[in-house]
């Protein structure tokens, strides 16, 4: 039996073959919280009879199906190869680094058709009972990436799902020994593409990627539920950077409405000689929107950068991820 509360909790995922087709979870979660539920449609008959003063229950019927809600995590250095995936489009197989035990996963910006996971979340009775909850039909609609002096990395996926299947068997969680990527292992650069060189300064980053799609996809003969959701939009890609004002680099950049590239990283513990674990992100162009300094009192100055991610016409943004996962 689980601790009767959140502390019982469990959340697996796996990559789904085809859409809305259950999958097994493969991989298990340590997340810091969640809001995936079931959502219904219904609608009640409201045919007039003589005396009938309440709507009839056996009258009532539902109309449509889906799921929605978001996961919050800490980033760490094992298993986030699945919700990296599915965020990005490029199917990846982790590529071993020299003869370490590092693999590198390169999640380059990409169509998401067909990136569907199935997610099992257990949710514990005050008894110890954990009851299945299993969302089909997955998609990462929008991921944002945070952290700031004295922080984790954190991320939080937003995600549309297909159904609620309560009829699995809830899998039995394992979790690998693994650690969070934090402040202290956190750079940020920019410059030239390829060539980018340490920015000072630098409090606190977020990255936020969203995929824009039709979740609407209800039609006849589908038994209340939505068809695999299609991209409808440019992909968006926002951000900001608290920062203390100890150059002019950044604002420049806002004057100038100049493109550069920025490379935010975070590298944690050897693997391997050479080869570390790493969580980065690279956006081959970003202009700045917001953030010229401005002075409200007698402290440091310290303004905020707001930022758009944009195609510089060659390079994809991509997540590159290194672990000593061999598969995702």
């Amino acid at each position: 039996m689980a601790i009767g509360s959140g502390l019982g909790a469990q959340l697996g995922i796996a990559a789904e073959t085809t859409y809305g087709t259950f999958v097994a979870p493969s991989k298990f979660i340590e997340f810091t919280k969640e809001s995936l539920a079931l959502k219904k449609t219904t609608a009640q008959s409201a045919g007039i009879a003589a005396g009938r003063l309440l709507a009839l229950s056996s009258r009532r019927v539902v109309t449509r199906r889906e799921v929605s809600g978001s996961l919050d995590l800490e980033v760490t250095n094992k298993g986030m190869g699945l919700l990296l995936q599915a965020l990005m489009g490029t199917t990846v197989t982790p590529v071993q680094q020299a003869a370490t035990d590092g693999y590198l996963q390169t999640h380059t910006l990409a169509s998401v058709a067909g990136k569907s996971l199935t997610i099992q979340k257990g949710v514990p009775l005050t008894t110890g009972t954990v009851v299945d909850k299993t969302f089909v039909g997955c998609k990462i609609i929008g991921g944002e990436f945070a952290c700031g002096v004295g922080e984790m990395l954190t991320g939080t996926f937003e995600i549309d799902g297909k159904d609620c299947d309560e009829n699995q068997t809830l899998a039995a969680a394992s979790y690998a020994p693994m650690s969070p990527f934090h402040f202290g292992q956190m750079a940020l650069k920019a410059g030239t593409y390829g060539a980018e060189t340490a920015l000072d300064g630098i409090r606190k980053v977020s990255v936020k990627i969203e995929r824009p799609q039709d979740v609407e996809r209800f039609y006849a003969n589908q038994a209340s539920l939505k068809r695999e959701p299609i991209e409808n939009d440019q992909v968006k890609i926002t951000g900001n950077l608290e920062t203390d004002y100890v150059a002019t680099t950044l604002d420049d950049l806002h004057t100038t409405d100049a493109g550069i590239s920025l490379v935010w990283e975070f590298i944690g513990a050897q693997i391997g000689t050479g080869v570390s674990e790493t969580f980065r992100i690279t956006l081959p162009a970003v202009k700045l929107d917001e953030g010229p300094p401005v002075v409200d009192g007698f402290g440091v100055i310290k303004p905020t950068f707001n930022f758009v991610g944009l195609y510089d016409g060659t390079n994809q943004p991509k997540i590159e991820y290194i672990s000593t996962d061999a598969t995702l």
